[in-house]
């Protein structure tokens, strides 16, 4: 009896929300209207450009004059190099996101190199574009340094004719799009919006309006509440993230190589964090300006600068880097990105699903207590 009750109470209470939220236009504008905004500004007007960049060197070849060729990468304050054993490892480390770019140098390279016709091959990380070319940029001067050198060195005379190609393919992002990268982080920026934004509304409305005193004297339960209030929202979190879906295969044709199982799966739990976040602002402030801001101080101003959207965040202070990881968004970001380009990478989408279901379990009990059946 306990259990009808309890699925009676939240029916009811999930057709009052609703129909709440069908009353409030401005709501369902923000819900549906911007995120297309969102999605066509970003997906065709903005770009960004990182620096730094880490690249794993596969030396076959372990004579002086292959030593001496990479010695240039050193030299550079835009790399930092790395060393791996084997191709094998390297391409474990560049599906792992540990590094940027792989440089082999083959075991026939000096050998090749004396007859005019050496090959360095050139493996970029393509999930971000931007940083790919930067990077491609800042190898190939790098490799050129050490010859230049040598001719300075013999009074600006040319050194020895020694041709050296390098053979460069870009991973994940094989058509260098910066709408591949872009694109889906809007997921995130959209998610973040429906859910942290609007919900931040909910209950301090109800304060002000002096409607949630009357629900203290009825039987509905303070988790009741909770879930009616995130159903309707829940619905229109994922109208967005169906929309954000369609337009990232059709109209940016980002391609999709994780499970879309997995990228709804992890969307929603992101989602639950979002929503139970604003409605915990909303419960704790009970004021709607007070609620907003702090919802856009918390929620979508860290989802933009703090979350790996607009830049590297290994070019930001330790403090900073410290804080990003404390946010939702940040693991979320990252493994929005992982799934789009470079596919299921179970290890990182494990760990980012459990800390997204940490969150969202600790936000919904949080929300839950700040609602309890009792007047100041």
């Amino acid at each position: 009896m306990s259990e009808s009750g309890f699925i009676k109470r939240l029916v009811a209470l999930t057709r009052k929300e609703t129909r709440q939220m069908l009353r409030d236009r401005s709501n369902l504008i923000v819900g549906l209207l911007l995120p297309a905004v969102l999605i066509l500004l970003f997906g065709y007007g903005l770009s960004f450009d990182v620096k730094d960049a880490r690249v794993t060197v596969v030396l076959e070849d372990r004579s002086p004059t292959a030593r001496n060729i990479i010695a240039g990468l050193h030299g550079s304050p835009y790399l930092a190099p790395s060393w791996a054993t084997s191709m094998a490892e390297a391409e474990q480390m560049i599906r792992a996101g540990e590094t940027d770019a792989i440089l082999r140098v083959p075991v026939d390279f000096s050998r090749r190199l004396a007859t005019g016709d050496a090959q360095l091959q050139l493996l970029l990380n393509g999930v971000d574009s931007n940083t790919a070319s930067t990077m491609e940029g800042y190898i190939g001067g790098a490799l050129a340094l050490p010859s230049q050198l040598q001719t300075d060195r013999a009074g600006n005379k040319p050194a020895p004719a020694a041709s050296v190609t390098i053979v460069q393919r870009m991973w994940f992002n094989e058509a260098g799009e910066s709408t591949w990268y872009l694109v889906p982080g809007l997921i995130v920026l959209v998610m973040t919006l429906i859910g942290a934004f609007l919900t931040s509304l909910l209950v301090a409305r109800e304060w002000e309006r002096g409607t949630l005193e009357s629900l203290f004297v009825t039987p509905v339960r303070p988790l009741e509440l909770v879930l009616a209030k995130l159903a309707p929202y829940t619905v229109i979190g994922a109208i967005d993230l169906i929309t954000c879906l369609l337009a990232a295969k059709y109209l940016f044709q980002v391609p999709m190589r994780g499970s879309l199982l997995v990228i709804i799966i992890s969307s929603f739990l992101y989602l639950m964090v979002s929503l139970s976040l604003g409605l915990f602002i909303s419960a704790a402030t009970r004021n709607q300006f007070a609620a907003s801001q702090l919802a856009l101080l918390t929620s979508f101003m860290p989802a933009m600068m703090l979350s790996g959207f607009v830049f590297d965040l290994r070019n930001v202070p330790v403090v900073i880097q410290v804080i990003s990881q404390l946010m939702p968004a940040t693991h979320f970001m990252g493994l929005i990105k992982t799934l789009f380009m470079a596919g299921d990478y179970w290890p990182d989408i494990l760990r980012d699903c459990a800390i997204l279901a940490l969150y969202a379990i600790v936000l919904i009990v949080l929300s839950r207590r700040s609602l309890k059946k009792k007047l100041d």
